[in-house]
């Protein structure tokens, strides 16, 4: 992307400075270009532009303590919101496979989420990104192999870099390539089938990753995750 293009790109001071070498990149250029020739044609693209890069902005670099890896945006409209698997506040029925993660937790650690604005999630540090940041309408996976690949991965390499403990999660087999890129000790890898119902039941459900997130985190002397959605951060502070 040009350096005027880069420009126009609000991002975290910390994830802009870390993704400079990539969205200076000409397949990021050729990206912009391909989803500004769709918006031409009329094409509907899913989430709004300037939520594309909302997971970085919402949880900045520094401060991400766990990532969850989706795939891609919802392709229906109003469901999604730039977090994966997360969707605006007042739709009803969530999606199923955000079902089967709550059904995950709710057998874990007991928490019955209604909300599934996954929002709380990252305002405590976790990096909710997924690997492919737009689709077009009723089109799932219609953005795969567009060039949000390069930025996605770049972004896991960085923060498989980073000295501090992270938990990274991939469900699904698209999202565990991207564990090749985590190699430091001090990081826990969680990899388990997607929680969509076509694969949930292959090893997703059991698996437990919410309680072995926070006794990784705990283990490091760092609070763990309050994994209830539809709660001000305040609110739960204050409890």
């Amino acid at each position: 992307m040009a350096q005027r293009s880069l420009e126009r790109v609000q991002l975290e001071p910390g994830w802009r400075e870390a993704l400079a070498p990539v969205l200076l990149d000409q397949p990021m250029q050729a990206l912009r270009e391909q989803l500004l020739e769709q918006g031409k044609r009329g094409t509907v693209i899913h989430p709004r532009p300037d939520e594309w890069f909302r997971a970085f902005n919402h949880t900045p670099l520094d401060q991400v303590r766990v990532v969850i890896l989706g795939q891609d945006p919802y392709p229906t409209p109003g469901h999604a919101n730039g977090l994966c698997f997360s969707v605006q506040p007042d739709v009803r029925p969530i999606p199923k496979s955000l079902q089967n993660i709550f059904r995950e937790l709710a057998d874990d650690l007991g928490i019955e989420n209604r909300s599934g604005d996954l929002t709380p999630w990252a305002d405590q540090g976790v990096l909710l990104l997924n690997a492919v940041l737009t689709v077009a309408s009723g089109q799932p996976a219609s953005h795969r192999g567009l060039g949000w690949e390069a930025l996605t991965d770049y972004a896991i390499r960085v923060l498989a870099e980073q000295p501090r403990p992270i938990a990274f999660v991939f469900w699904g087999a698209q999202a565990q390539k991207k564990a090749a890129y985590v190699h430091r000790p001090e990081h826990l890898v969680i990899k388990s089938p997607h929680p969509s119902p076509l694969s949930a039941y292959r090893g997703f459900f059991g698996s437990k990753p919410f309680s072995r997130i926070n006794a990784f985190l705990e283990s490091h002397g760092l609070a763990p995750i309050d994994w209830r959605t539809g709660v001000e951060l305040g609110k739960r502070e204050s409890d």
